[in-house]
Formats: structure tokens, C-alpha cells, sequence
């Protein structure tokens, strides 16, 4: 059974979480009361919509990676700017989830109908351009250049990767590089900021911002590289939403680059999953065995612990605190999560 690293102990993911989790436990009740009043409204169906998503939970990653950055730091985890600001960060994460399901045309998230699904793609695109501009109204608040422009930076570079994925889709030629391109826009750059603001709003040293920035990108990439693997290899009723969803919709992720790389016979095959949306010519079981018996899991369970040992490695500017440590499990529990 695989177990992950923090501190000077090994402990089981679900023992890790709780410990990482734990720490900040009062915080993120704080977000959770920030996220429901948020997300009021005096328009009906926008309450109706924020109570929809917010009721679909997820793992607020996110807001904690900021809460724990913070604390790293030596600000005030509980401020009010901090909790606003972490819940700032959950709700453009929830934007973009919204987006990319209308994009996908994905009809599970998080074990329920997604929006787009359940209201329409018309609400669904409402929804989530709501969502994206009541978190940049809260963010005017804390009355930062510095945090204004990482978030607009930050959007601009999600919303560019979202249009590079696009001109992809449906192409087996897509190289490593341009994997990981998509891969920094889509996903790491928001743990990344997520990290540095957290530093920002404690008042930390450029050294400390910059060690937490970079932090939160080789994170980001250890985590979208799991669940390029739980993708291929989980089952629906564990990750909350569709199981082999990204082939079908014409993405190819790192694990298949490589088989093909291995395999250039299975083109035709993979090329008609695209095409018809469905394994008909090859299932989706017989690709994860080629992926384990060929070594490909492994080798991306690798590349993945080497982006979670960089992660750990920048955080060597700080003195080891609680929140220090908690920042060096985080790596290898979104390594070895199962959704």
C-alpha cells in the first residue's frame, strides 16, 4: 500500500489528509461560510446555482495550499483577508471546472449532474463568468496591485490553455512539450498562485514568495500528472466524475504519448475512440494493461515524484514548523489519492 512522507513519518494518504487538513481545520470552516456568502446573491437563480456547486464539495485544495503557505510565512492563517482571499481562489477554480465541463460536454462532477448537465450549457457559461467576476469583486477589496496582477495573469494563462488544448484535440501528434504547456496553464499556474498570494498576505520576503511560487507549480504538475493516471486506471465512483473521459474527448495526455511512442500500431485504434467517442475498436481496460505491463504508469508515477521532490525542495528556505511540514506532505498526498 502506498504511503506518503511528511515530517519524518510515512503515513497512509487518508491519515496524511487528515493530519494536513487538521491543522487548518479552523480556517477552512472559515472558507466554507466565506464560499456560502460569496455566492449570495439578490438574483434567485444565482443563489440557487452557488448552492448547487457549493454542495458538491471537492477537496479545497486550493484555499488550503494558500491558508498553509501563509502560515509558512508567519502570518495569520484566520485573518480576514486570508479567508477571503483563499475562498477568492476556490471560486476561480470552481469557474474554470464549470468552463471546462461546458467545453467537454461532461456530465458528471464530483458524483453529481455537472451544471452544464443538470441547467443547461446557456446558465452553465453564466454561472461560471459569474463566478470569475464576484472573485476578482473580492479580490478589489484586499486593494493589491501585486494580487490583482498574479490573478490576472493567472486567468489569462488558464483561458490561453484551454484555447491551446482545443487546437489539439483530436491529435496524436502532440509532443511532450506541448503536454506540459497545457498542463502549466490549465492547472499549475493556479496552485501557483495559490502559493504566493498565501506569501504575499503574510508579508514574506521576495526569496519566500518566489520559493512558494515555484512550489506551487512543480505541485500542480504532480497533481494534474495523478490524474492523467486516475483517469486511465480509476473507476467512475472514485474519481466523481467519468471514468476514460479524456480520450474519448480527443485529449491526449502524457501516458499516451509515450504507448504510442511504444506502440505507433495502436494509432488507428486510438484515432477512431477520438472519432466515435466510444472503445469500440480498443477498450479502455486493454489500454491501462499495455500502460502498467509496458511500464508507462510507473514511469509517470515517476515523473510525478520528481515534480513532489522539487516541491519539497523549494521549501528549504523556511524553519521547520507545522505548516512547513504540513506544505511537504501535500506532494505526495495528491500523488497518491484515488479521486
Amino acid at each position: 500500500m502506498q504511503t506518503f512522507a511528511t515530517g519524518k513519518k510515512e503515513l497512509l494518504p487518508g491519515t496524511a489528509a487528515r493530519k494536513i487538513f487538521g491543522l487548518i481545520a479552523a480556517e477552512m470552516s472559515l472558507v466554507e461560510a466565506e464560499y456560502e456568502r460569496q455566492v449570495r446573491s439578490n438574483i434567485q437563480v444565482v443563489n440557487y446555482l452557488g448552492d448547487y456547486l457549493r454542495a458538491s464539495g471537492g477537496k479545497r485544495v486550493r484555499p488550503a495550499l494558500l491558508i498553509l503557505a501563509c502560515g509558512a510565512c508567519g502570518g495569520a492563517t484566520s485573518g480576514k483577508n486570508v479567508i477571503s482571499l483563499a475562498t477568492v481562489m476556490e471560486m476561480l477554480h470552481t469557474a474554470t471546472l464549470v468552463h471546462d465541463d461546458i467545453i467537454d460536454n461532461a456530465d458528471l462532477r464530483r458524483n453529481r449532474a455537472s451544471v452544464n448537465a443538470r441547467f443547461g450549457n446557456q446558465t452553465a457559461v453564466l454561472m461560471g463568468d459569474w463566478l470569475y467576476m464576484s472573485a476578482f469583486e473580492t479580490s478589489l477589496q484586499e486593494r493589491s496591485l501585486e494580487i490583482l496582477d498574479i490573478l490576472t495573469r493567472l486567468t489569462r494563462k488558464m483561458t490561453e490553455g484551454e484555447l491551446i488544448q482545443l487546437t489539439m484535440i483530436g491529435r496524436l501528434d502532440i509532443s511532450e512539450s506541448d503536454y506540459f504547456d497545457i498542463l502549466k496553464r490549465k492547472t499549475a499556474y493556479l496552485f501557483s498562485a495559490c502559493a504566493e498570494i498565501g506569501a504575499i498576505l503574510a508579508g514574506a520576503s521576495l526569496e519566500r514568495q518566489h520559493a512558494l511560487r515555484d512550489y506551487g507549480m512543480n505541485l500542480g504538475i504532480a497533481f494534474q500528472l495523478a490524474d492523467d493516471i486516475l483517469d486511465l486506471t480509476s473507476e467512475a465512483e472514485d474519481l466523481g466524475k467519468a471514468a476514460g473521459t479524456d480520450l474519448l474527448e480527443g485529449k491526449v495526455t502524457l501516458p499516451l504519448i509515450y504507448l504510442l511512442k511504444n506502440e505507433p500500431s495502436l494509432r488507428p485504434k486510438l484515432e477512431d475512440v477520438m472519432l466515435t467517442g466510444t472503445y469500440t475498436q480498443i477498450s479502455r481496460d486493454a489500454i491501462r494493461q499495455m500502460l502498467d505491463s509496458e511500464g508507462i504508469i510507473g514511469r509517470i508515477r515517476e515523473r510525478a515524484n520528481e515534480f513532489a521532490d522539487a516541491a519539497r525542495k523549494n521549501l528549504d528556505v523556511f524553519t521547520e514548523t507545522e505548516y512547513r511540514v504540513a506544505l511537504e506532505g501535500i506532494p505526495k498526498f495528491v500523488i497518491d489519492r484515488n479521486s
